[in-house]
């Protein structure tokens, strides 16, 4: 999958998260039923966006992006967004990163 097909399928998970919501405010999913399609959009959402950052990374260093892959939901999910540079690490090193600075 290339960063064009990837993306295309970032705007159709997406567009799905967006009808969700909709039909869940029109009263035609239950909220169980909500969650359950909703979660299931979030985490194939984390995976292409997880894809193209992998692919951005190794182009800007010279890598082939073919060797780029789509990481299990139990990994991506398991990233926490830290506020310098939108860097992206597995939750423990978050917690200890932001633990060591905090006692400087």
């Amino acid at each position: 999958m290339d960063d064009k097909e990837i993306m295309s399928r970032i705007t159709e998970l997406i567009d799905t998260e967006h009808e969700l919501r909709g039909q869940l405010q029109r009263g035609e999913l239950s909220s169980e039923q909500e969650r359950e399609r909703l979660r299931s959009t979030e985490e194939a959402l984390d995976q292409c966006w997880d894809l193209l950052r992998q692919r951005r990374a190794k182009r800007e260093f010279g890598e082939s992006t073919e060797d780029a892959t789509a990481r299990p939901v139990s990994e991506v999910e398991g990233y926490q967004q830290l506020s310098l540079g939108g860097i992206r690490v597995p939750r423990a090193q978050a917690a200890a990163f932001l633990s060591s600075v905090s006692r400087k």
